[in-house]
């Protein structure tokens, strides 16, 4: 493969080669141009939490009420007519969407209980491999229905990592015990050498936090830097002091924090209509506190959330709106949450633009990083280890003549 040659306004002059950047080309070699003219470039996104074997399934669905009671018994009614195959195409779908608008990394969680079994698991690891030449994917296995309150399931779960799941996830909030099931999920962490995962915490009323319990068994384990928690909406009804208390504990554990926006606040607040809660995890004030944080989508086209591009910018200018984050910085912060930041809290060592990074990047048409965000600008195209994968053009006004 010859070495790519990167050129532009913005970005000085790049190498690629072999799929990843280097220093220099070789002597005498004659390279490959790419001139990106004015363009912003960047490192492919990370989606650091979505579910592909539940997306698109909204027409099999009845969405009245609108809560995260209604979409787990909704999906769970849906879940008994997957196969493989629909699996499967729903996935790649959504992966289609998502290689376009950026994203090159992907950990997916996918459900496993008695009742589905491992179809989903075993239709996402076909995509992980068929999609491999655009997008990296991880797979993060977890029980949506219950783990110690729904037998067979931690079998399942077993399963599925000697098979080869990357992550271990985890819901604490559907068994009747949620911190029994945080204890047992470390226990199998260990066991199995895996990262954690854990939907956490997904309502609007601080009591029952749970968060305590996995700070104390992250520490206990020594698993820092290898726990992530989603949702984590409780922590938008602390008062600030409480919650630098816990945003300063996270960080010493190495607890990472992961805000889903358009899940959060299409299900959270609906018992109130005046003075609406906002209902994010707060992640700047985290950010601050030292946290590892990201933000992400969750899920498209289901009771969950009925809709979405796969577009992580816009999920990025989606939180930054409703957190009322507007300067440069903090524009630039919500970029990282979907990239760098995601990076760190999948433990990828060979991200980025530098000599020795892997080669996944993105073209934006933006003066600044920070205008990525507040335009919700789509990437011109996008190279994964130095190959393109897909380019998207320009608009064009006609004007009459």
């Amino acid at each position: 493969m010859k070495t790519l040659r990167i050129i532009g306004a913005r970005c000085g002059e790049r190498y690629v080669r072999d799929g990843f950047f280097v220093a220099a080309p070789i002597p005498g070699e004659a390279c490959t141009t790419l001139d990106i003219g004015d363009g912003y470039l960047h490192p492919g996104l990370v989606e650091t939490h979505i579910h592909l074997d539940k997306a698109c399934i909204l027409e099999r669905c009845q969405l009245q009420a609108g809560t995260l009671a209604e979409a787990i018994a909704q999906t769970r009614l849906a879940k008994a007519g997957f196969t493989e195959q629909d699996v499967y195409q729903r996935g790649a779908a959504v992966l289609e969407q998502a290689i376009v608008q950026g994203t090159m990394h992907m950990r997916t969680h996918v459900e496993l209980d008695p009742q589905i079994g491992l179809i989903g698991f075993n239709a996402i690891r076909r995509l992980q491999a068929d999609y491999a030449w655009a997008i990296t994917l991880e797979l993060c296995v977890f029980p949506q229905e219950g783990l110690l309150d729904n037998p067979g399931t931690e079998a399942l779960l077993c399963a599925a990592l000697e098979q080869g799941a990357e992550v271990l996830g985890g819901c604490p909030y559907m068994d009747r015990d949620p911190a029994a099931q945080i204890r047992r999920l470390f226990e199998l962490a260990v066991h199995y050498d895996r990262d954690l995962d854990l939907h956490l915490d997904f309502d609007l009323d601080p009591a029952g936090m749970t968060v305590p319990e996995v700070i104390r068994c992250t520490e206990i384990h020594g698993w820092g830097g290898r726990v992530t928690i989603g949702h984590v909406t409780k922590l938008s009804a602390l008062p600030l002091a409480h919650l630098r208390e816990i945003g300063q504990a996270l960080a010493v554990a190495g607890v990472q924090v992961t805000c889903l926006p358009s899940t959060d606040l299409f299900l959270t607040g609906r018992d109130q209509f005046h003075n609406k809660p906002r209902g994010l995890a707060p992640l700047e004030q985290l950010h601050k506190c030292g946290v590892t944080c990201s933000i992400s989508t969750n899920n498209l086209g289901n009771p969950f959330t009925p809709y979405g591009d796969a577009s992580l910018v816009r999920q990025a200018n989606l939180f930054a709106n409703v957190s009322q984050l507007g300067t440069e910085v903090q524009l630039q912060r919500c970029l990282d949450w979907v990239s760098n930041e995601s990076a760190r809290l999948l433990r990828l060592t060979d991200y980025g633009l530098e000599p020795g990074c892997r080669a996944d990047f993105l073209v934006f048409e933006a003066p600044t990083p920070g205008a990525v965000v507040a335009r919700i600008s789509a990437p011109l195209m996008g190279f994964k280890a130095g190959r393109q994968t897909f380019e998207r053009r320009l608009p064009q006004i006609c004007r009459p003549d």
